[in-house]
């Protein structure tokens, strides 16, 4: 008895010193990365958002020297909104950084002798005590170097770490640093990087002039903006990114926060690729992916068709109200195979339990109950304006900046009452010019009777301080038959 207890302690105890050399051989070999020799030195190219660097390729490492200057900056959130941004390179997000495996990375973090506060910078991608915080804290118009090796393939945040940590992260002191592999990421034919954050202003949304930034909102997680790349419409119009039928396209996405989480899609698109919170593991056939505060990922995929496909956070008031929307405009010719386009429209009435003849048009214009009056077609316009119209153009006219004009004191909308009854007919597609403002988005038919036209201008005209004009079921008949 004696001897098999024996035995099986000595076989236990043998079988944790192998475990715990198997342990020892697998943390070695994780961290072989540090051991990379590196070749020379050579200046980081940075860049602005939504452009990326050179990629690494097949390049050795080398001591990487990485100088980045802190700006405090006016800029504009949206149209009329100025905001006190507090920048690394003097954008929002901060200027991308591109590293591989291996690299020694010299880091220089410069703050401007303008600006009135010390800062510094939390990477992520750092192995080391506040991932650079403790090493870099620095006053207006002082440096600090630091050095770091990259250990880690992936794609990392960056922010500063300076107390109150949550306020310097909301006013826009955020970015993103690539660790590349050995051998570099595979080719694609265009890449972009784009940064979700979200904004606290004392103002409401929209509310002009210079906005402070509101603690109380930023606690309570109530975001007046949330927004791609610092501000409305940053990746709109003609920010859109760009491509062609039949490329490959890599988004490196990231998520300032400092709070809310990105659940991020692409409307006509489904992802090749995920590399989940920018790390190795790979998901494939995507819808939207999620992204945490203070994370990443890398999306891939080809595009086959051409169009505007929208980009947003499918937490969708954010999108088409605080300002979570860009655009990829991708040209080329269409596949008909992939994608068809409008077929045809039809009329479509559920039969029910018996057999139903089909109605005509006339039919149905002809049941429904026209306005009387003036009032009860304010009164009929303003619903089918709730039912249609609100989501693009909101409740009180005022569009959404960069994505969807304004029909509030719209110089487009009064200077023209037959183009403004043919849109709505038939649809606008292409750049237009409202209020000194460029948009260039999509308005699709409205399937609108010809009374409910004339009700739902009506009530456009006579709101929000536009020109008072009434407009007749005629006059709708009259565009519709030229």
């Amino acid at each position: 008895m004696k001897k098999s207890k024996y035995l099986l302690s000595s076989f236990v105890l043998a079988s944790l010193m192998l475990l715990s050399c198997g342990n020892k051989e697998e943390k070695a070999s994780e961290n072989s990365n540090a051991d990379i020799p590196v070749s020379r030195e050579m200046i980081a190219e940075l860049t602005s958002p939504p452009n990326v660097p050179t990629p690494v390729g097949a390049r050795k490492a080398k001591k990487l020297i990485v100088e980045m200057e802190i700006l405090e900056k006016e800029g504009e959130m949206t149209d009329g909104v100025k905001y006190m941004y507090w920048t690394f390179g003097g954008t929002v997000p901060g200027s991308f950084i591109r590293t591989r495996v291996g690299d020694e990375v010299e880091f220089h973090l410069q703050n401007h002798p303008d600006n009135k506060l010390p800062h510094n910078i939390d990477l992520h991608a750092v192995t080391g005590t506040g991932g650079g915080a403790e090493s870099s804290f620095v006053s207006p118009g002082h440096e600090k170097i630091f050095s770091f090796k990259t250990l880690n393939p992936g794609l990392y945040v960056y922010h500063c770490a300076t107390a109150p940590v949550g306020m310097h992260i909301a006013n826009g002191m955020y970015g993103l640093i690539l660790v590349e592999p050995e051998g570099g990421l595979p080719h694609v034919d265009k890449e972009y990087y784009i940064m979700q954050g979200d904004f606290y202003t004392k103002g409401a949304n929209g509310e002009r002039g210079l906005q402070p930034f509101d603690m109380q909102k930023a606690v309570d997680e109530n975001a007046d903006y949330v927004v791609f790349n610092g501000k409305v419409g940053a990746l709109t119009g003609d920010n859109a990114l760009t491509a062609k039928v039949g490329e490959t396209v890599r988004l490196f996405v990231g998520n300032g926060g400092p709070s809310l989480v990105s659940s991020f899609h692409v409307i006509g698109e489904i992802f090749d690729k995920v590399h989940i919170e920018g790390g190795e593991m790979i998901n494939e056939n995507v819808q939207t992916t999620l992204i945490p505060a203070g994370g990443a990922a890398m999306i891939e995929f080809r595009v086959d068709v051409p169009g505007t496909f929208i980009l947003v956070d499918h937490s969708i008031f954010r999108a088409f109200n605080k300002g979570a929307l860009g655009m990829l405009k991708v040209e080329g010719e269409p596949n008909k195979t992939i994608y068809s386009g409008e077929i045809s429209e039809g009329i479509y009435l559920p039969e029910g339990p018996g057999i139903q003849n089909m109605p005509t048009t006339d039919e149905i214009v002809a049941s429904e109950i026209p306005a009387k009056s003036f009032e009860e077609q304010m009164e009929f316009g303003k619903q089918a304006y709730m039912q249609t119209c609100f989501a693009c153009h909101q409740a009180e006219g005022q569009g959404i900046p960069n994505a969807f004009p304004p029909l509030a004191k719209s110089d487009y909308l009064n200077a023209d009452v037959d183009r403004a009854i043919g849109i709505v007919l038939n649809g606008l597609t292409g750049e237009i010019t409202v209020n000194g403002n460029k948009y260039n988005s999509v308005m699709t038919r409205q399937m609108l009777s010809t009374d409910e036209v004339a009700n739902v201008l009506t009530y456009v005209y006579n709101s929000w301080g536009n020109s008072k004009k009434v407009v007749t079921k005629a006059m709708v008949e009259k565009v519709k038959n030229n």
